[in-house]
């Protein structure tokens, strides 16, 4: 089913558990380029989750593959120049193929190559652009304030800077204890709140980075954009809770964490999800 860019309503629990179970029951194939730190942690999550990941990253087949997989993640965060061709030709081939992809801009807006890189792949038009609060604003600005992985603003912060990259992708969120997620329902732009989570996922290298290829793994199964965006978050802010309710350090809790996204269910989600009503911009 081709992916549709705008949501035709603003989706709640009802379209987040719809959109989990398409998820377990068709297991996409998500293509990652994704950096050196993240690839372990983040190939276990999707299939904790109940995706396939494939970290096919080479010149040589990334573009190929890109046309075969459900969906595309390309993360910014360790690229050398030939990862940096791969992902050229990995977003150009999702576009043209109608498959989904996703821009984890990493420092964009802190480090000028790659911020050309990921005003390069702009071109290409994401599904969705995810980020802290401080990358998003980096990669709107360009130089802005994007300083690393380690995020220095609020994610309400990022909500202008959110708004004006929709110009360039369907969607956009910003990370934190409280995510904000903005896209297009029905001809306007709106603001959707997630709250939940848990003060352990920075503190456990490539959560973050997971959470992107989450998001383009709801992507290729759910009806439209807005709605994959926000049921990756909601799987991962529920998970990260349910992890936090057995783990209290770093360690134990980045196991219990790929537990709990293979024992998310419904029920779980229905329970613990914390969708705030969306807002017009």
């Amino acid at each position: 089913m081709p992916l549709a860019l705008s949501a035709v309503h603003a989706p709640g629990i009802d379209d987040v558990v719809a959109a989990h179970h398409a998820l377990r029951a068709r297991r996409p194939l998500v293509q990652c380029l994704t950096n050196s730190v993240s690839t372990n942690f983040m190939a276990n999550a999707l299939l904790a989750a109940g995706a396939s990941p494939a970290m096919v990253d080479n010149p040589e087949e990334a573009g190929l593959f890109a046309g075969i997989a459900d969906a595309v993640l390309i993360n910014l965060g360790t690229p050398t120049q030939a990862q940096v061709a791969s992902m050229r030709l990995a977003a150009e081939a999702a576009q043209q193929a109608g498959k989904p992809w996703v821009l984890d801009p990493i420092a964009a807006g802190g480090l000028p190559w790659r911020g050309g890189i990921a005003a390069e792949l702009l071109h290409f038009k994401p599904t969705a652009i995810r980020g802290n609060a401080s990358e998003v604003i980096g990669l709107a600005g360009l130089g802005g304030g994007g300083k690393g992985v380690e995020s220095s603003a609020d994610p309400s912060a990022a909500v202008g800077a959110a708004v004006e990259l929709l110009a360039h992708a369907a969607t956009v969120s910003a990370s934190g204890p409280v995510d904000h997620v903005v896209g297009d329902v029905a001809g306007r732009t709106m603001l959707i709140r997630i709250a939940g989570g848990s003060a352990l996922l920075p503190r456990v290298t490539a959560t973050g980075c997971a959470l992107g290829a989450l998001v383009a793994a709801y992507a290729s199964v759910a009806p439209d954009a807005l709605t994959g965006l926000v049921a990756a978050h909601v799987h991962f802010s529920v998970a990260a809770e349910m992890a936090e309710d057995l783990a209290k350090h770093p360690g134990s809790f980045a196991a219990a964490f790929i537990d709990a996204l293979d024992s998310v269910d419904a029920g779980q989600l229905r329970a613990r999800a914390r969708i705030a009503a969306a807002e017009a911009l």
